[in-house]
């Protein structure tokens, strides 16, 4: 039979073995991209700038991006610019709009083909663990698939990765969940 001291024991060895975990992915809220999304519809009907043209947004397949029509560049750029805003109001990372591809210019219009940034792509992951293994030495990270796991046995240190990470310069978005 075990005495209560051995028990306790047992527990506060447990309790400092214990590992805090959170992830690291890089996705985009998609109930929070819809309510750009609507919010840019409303602004574009009632812009002065933008009446009588052939300026609109619609969805790509799936709600995986936009696709921004206009009659020229200005009426594409104000209205990434919109969704830019309203993103930023919604707390939607701004990394999370792909602009590197042209636009096209077909039968007097122009078309511009956004797509979100989703995912955590290999290269990308390794350049977040290699900061962390750089800057944050106690802490580990393990990548998996689409995402980084972060671990170490005090909170402390998690926050501090969190807001090194928030600081970083990537050119991707990142979103912090699954905390434990």
């Amino acid at each position: 039979m075990i005495s209560f001291l051995e028990l306790t024991q047992r527990a506060c060895i447990l309790v400092r073995m214990a590992q805090f975990s959170f992830d690291i992915e890089s996705t985009y809220d998609k109930g929070e991209m819809d309510h750009v999304f609507d919010q840019v519809q409303k602004e574009l009907v009632n812009r002065y700038d933008l009446k009588g043209t052939q300026a609109k947004a619609e969805w790509l397949d799936d709600k995986t991006g936009i696709k921004i029509s206009g009659d020229n560049q200005y009426h594409l750029d104000a209205i990434i610019d919109m969704f830019r805003k309203k993103a930023a109001k919604r707390d939607v990372s701004q990394k999370t709009f792909d602009t590197t591809q042209d636009a096209e210019t077909t039968n007097l219009r122009m078309i511009w083909l956004v797509p979100f940034k989703n995912g955590l792509k290999q290269d990308d992951a390794k350049k977040v663990t290699k900061l962390l293994k750089a800057e944050m030495p106690k802490v580990k990270t393990q990548i998996q698939g689409e995402g980084i796991r972060v671990m170490s046995p005090k909170k402390d240190e998690l926050q501090a990765t969190m807001q090194l990470l928030r600081a970083a310069d990537f050119d991707f978005p990142l979103t912090f969940t699954n905390f434990r």
